[in-house]
C-alpha cells in the first residue's frame, strides 16, 4: 500500500532541526518567515537592527516552545554579519538555511503623490536604500556562501520584489535597482555555487501588509491603498504575510533539492498584467 499522503508530505518538507538564519526579521515578512520555520521545528536564529522589536518578536516564538535566538544585527556592518552566521557555525555545528531578507524602501517612487523623480532623487537617499537591499544582501550571502562551501551543502534565499522584474511606479529608485540587481546576484551565485551543493534562490513579493509599499510600512492601509490594489491585481487585494509560508518552506525543504538560480514571484499576478 502506498504511504499516507501525511507520512509523504511530512518526509518532503520535514525542517526539523534546520538550522536557519532570517535577516530582517523582526517584523513583516521576515518575521513570516521565522515563524513558520520555528513552528515546523527548525532552529531558527532572528537578526534584526532593531533591538526591542527583534526581542520582542523572538521571546513571542520561545513562548510557543520553538528552538529560536535573537541576534541584533545591522547587514550594512560586513563583520556583524560574519558574526551571525560564524556564531551560528559555531554554536550549531554549521548552518543550512540563510534567508537574506532585510530591506528598506525610504521613499515613495512618482507614481505617489511628492514622491521622488529623476530630478529629486537625492545621492544620501539612493547610498541608504543600496546600503541595506544590494550591499548588505551581498554580505549575508558571502558570508553564507563560505560556511555552506566548506560544508558542502546549504541554501541561500534572498527577498527581491516584484518591482526587481516590472517597472513599479509606488517606489523609489534605489529600491528598484537594488531588487533587480540582487535577482542577477542571485543567478550567478546560483551558478557558482551549484558545484559546491548550495542552492541560491530568489523570492519576488508584491504587495503584502507588513511590508514596503510607497516608502511606508503597509500594516494598516488605508482604503485608498487597499481600492488600488484592487485595480492592479488581478487576485485583487493585498497578500497576507501567510501566504508567503508555503514558498519558504518549500525552499528551505528537500522538495526544493532541484531548484536553483530561480526567482520565484508572489504577488497575486501583478506581473503577469503588467
Amino acid at each position: 500500500m502506498p504511504a499516507a499522503p501525511a507520512d509523504v508530505l511530512s518526509k518532503l518538507f520535514d525542517v526539523r532541526g534546520t538550522r536557519v538564519v532570517v535577516t530582517g526579521a523582526a517584523a513583516g515578512l521576515g518575521f513570516a518567515m521565522a515563524e513558520v520555520l520555528a513552528e515546523c521545528g527548525a532552529r531558527v536564529t532572528l537578526a534584526d537592527i532593531h533591538e526591542e522589536r527583534l526581542a520582542a518578536s523572538t521571546e513571542r516564538l520561545a513562548e510557543r516552545g520553538c528552538d529560536v535566538r535573537g541576534v541584533v544585527t545591522d547587514v550594512r556592518d560586513e563583520d556583524a554579519v560574519d558574526a551571525l552566521v560564524g556564531g551560528v557555525v559555531a554554536e550549531q555545528g554549521g548552518v543550512d538555511v540563510v534567508f537574506a531578507n532585510a530591506g528598506l524602501a525610504s521613499v515613495p517612487g512618482f507614481g505617489v503623490d511628492g514622491g521622488q523623480t529623476l530630478a529629486t532623487l537625492e545621492r544620501s537617499d539612493w547610498d541608504k536604500v543600496l546600503d541595506v537591499n544590494l550591499t548588505g544582501v551581498i554580505h549575508t550571502m558571502r558570508s553564507a556562501a563560505r560556511a555552506m562551501t566548506e560544508q558542502g551543502s546549504g541554501r541561500i534565499v534572498v527577498t527581491a520584489s516584484n518591482a526587481g522584474l516590472r517597472v513599479e511606479p509606488l517606489v523609489c529608485y534605489g529600491y528598484a535597482a537594488s531588487k533587480a540587481a540582487v535577482i542577477h546576484v542571485v543567478r550567478q551565485a546560483a551558478l557558482e555555487l551549484a558545484p559546491h551543493g548550495v542552492l541560491v534562490n530568489a523570492i519576488c513579493p508584491g504587495p503584502f501588509y507588513g511590508t514596503l509599499i510607497g516608502g511606508g510600512v503597509t500594516e494598516n492601509p488605508s482604503e485608498e491603498l487597499k481600492e488600488m490594489w484592487k485595480t492592479l491585481i488581478p487576485l485583487g487585494r493585498m497578500a497576507h504575510p501567510d501566504e508567503l509560508k508555503g514558498l519558504v518552506v518549500l525552499l528551505a525543504s528537500s522538495a526544493s533539492s532541484f531548484m536553483t538560480g530561480a526567482a520565484f514571484v508572489v504577488d497575486g499576478g501583478s506581473l503577469v498584467q503588467a
